[in-house]
């Protein structure tokens, strides 16, 4: 199967067949954009699996549902992104508090991880990681969403201005908000790698 891109015409040709109700192609599809759509929402949910697992069968519902709106003057990648976005934001407002699930038992659970480290460097480098996850699930939702954006999905100012409706400008801005609060919660870590 080839690789999904904006670039690539089987995309295009991908996202006609699932406006004809080819179930085939919409699987392809799912399966191309599962992985990305879940890990947002799990970040932004704080490691709840539950949500994050909830947030993605909403956002491919809604893309099922919503396919004949897609009308090509964006890229597919940044109008999913966007469908993701809103679902996590209307689902943040819609509670009225959060529980955090740990991911500690879901990390271990998921075996060990073969890198040539120490099981010590293993258990630090994971301690770590959840510091980061956890200070980053705790900004507020506008400026979680820019860094998840960014760094876990590695899009231009350009997507994520698209993604999220506002200036380049915002972006930056929201960016910039979003690592000074990192930065000032996370000021313990200095000298520590990551």
């Amino acid at each position: 199967m080839p690789v999904l891109t904006d670039e690539n015409p089987a995309v295009d040709q991908l996202l006609e067949s699932c406006r004809q109700g080819d179930r085939d192609a919409f699987a392809t599809l799912f399966e191309t954009y599962r992985d990305r759509v879940y890990s947002i929402a799990l970040v932004f949910f704080k490691g709840d699996a539950a949500a994050a697992g909830d947030i993605t069968q909403q956002v491919f519902l809604k893309l099922m549902s919503r396919m004949s709106q897609f009308e090509n003057r964006a890229d597919f990648s940044t109008w999913l992104y966007r469908l993701v976005t809103n679902t996590c934001l209307d689902r943040h407002r819609s509670l009225r508090r959060w529980v955090f699930f740990g991911t500690a038992e879901e990390a271990d659970s998921a075996g060990p991880v073969r890198s040539g480290r120490s099981a010590e460097e293993e258990y630090s480098q994971r301690q770590l990681s959840e510091v980061v996850h956890s200070a980053i699930a705790e900004l507020k939702p506008k400026f979680r969403m820019a860094i998840l954006l960014k760094y876990f999905d590695d899009l231009s100012y350009e997507e994520m201005a698209a993604v999220l409706q506002v200036s380049k400008g915002t972006v930056a801005s929201r960016l910039n908000r979003g690592h000074r609060m990192l930065a000032r919660r996370l000021a313990h870590l200095r000298g520590t790698e990551v």
